[in-house]
């Protein structure tokens, strides 16, 4: 059980599952919560585990990913702060469909399937706020397996960087940007390829890797 604590309630009432629901109606649910903070690289779910908790990211970042018998491993998506993951275990009683690890230190509020079954009961508008996050997530995947069918990896690689990138001062910079191994994880390809198309990106002068950003001066171009 978790006490009284405004500062969670304002982060808990960001989070889309519980945004409409009051201080009184929402410590309830942090009566049946439990916080957890884990280190970076943690494997908090392995794909086909039988748990059935909530998580939900107060601090840090994960990674959901699928990984093969050999190491293989391409990321499905990455979840921050005010978002939730493992809310498919919640509606069936079948196994973890993928993996999540923690990218950096993290820290999540976890409630078992029962104590959310309860939560349900007591504000059943929660399940739709639970229905329209599924649906997004749904069309999330849609779009990434459209792009995998049909768009070739420069163009996956294009799109992901613009869409990490930030507008700062005349020119979108990227902050703290994936390594190229992440890179190649998330739009499903190897890792040399993907150096090969920055280091041309670099060299046409329309990035610039500065450390662990990457500034965009130009805008990139449609083909490669």
């Amino acid at each position: 059980m978790i006490p009284k604590d405004t500062l969670l309630n304002t982060m808990l009432v960001q989070v889309p599952l519980f945004s409409g629901l009051s201080d009184a109606e929402l410590q309830p649910v942090l009566n049946h919560a439990t916080k957890k903070t884990v280190a970076k690289n943690t494997i908090i779910i392995s794909e086909g585990d039988r748990s059935g908790s909530l998580y939900i990211i107060l601090s840090g970042q994960v990674k959901v990913f699928l990984q093969d018998e050999e190491g293989k491993e391409i990321a499905l998506n990455y979840h921050e702060s005010g978002e939730y993951f493992g809310e498919m275990a919640l509606l069936d009683d079948e196994p973890r469909s993928a993996s999540v690890m923690s990218t950096e230190k993290s820290t999540f509020l976890t409630i078992s399937k029962e104590d959310f079954k309860q939560c349900l009961l007591n504000h059943p508008d929660i399940a739709f706020g639970l229905i329209k996050g599924l649906v997004l997530r749904l069309r999330q995947l849609t779009e990434n397996v459209k792009d995998l069918a049909l768009t070739d990896v420069y163009g996956r690689v294009v799109k992901l960087l613009s869409g990490l990138a930030k507008p700062q001062a005349d020119k979108m910079v990227i902050d703290h940007s994936p390594t190229q191994q992440e890179i190649a994880n998330r739009v499903g390809a190897s890792r040399e390829m993907v150096g090969r198309i920055l280091r041309d990106l670099t060299t046409g002068g329309y990035i610039k890797v500065e450390g662990k950003s990457i500034m965009i001066h130009n805008k990139l171009p449609s083909g490669w």
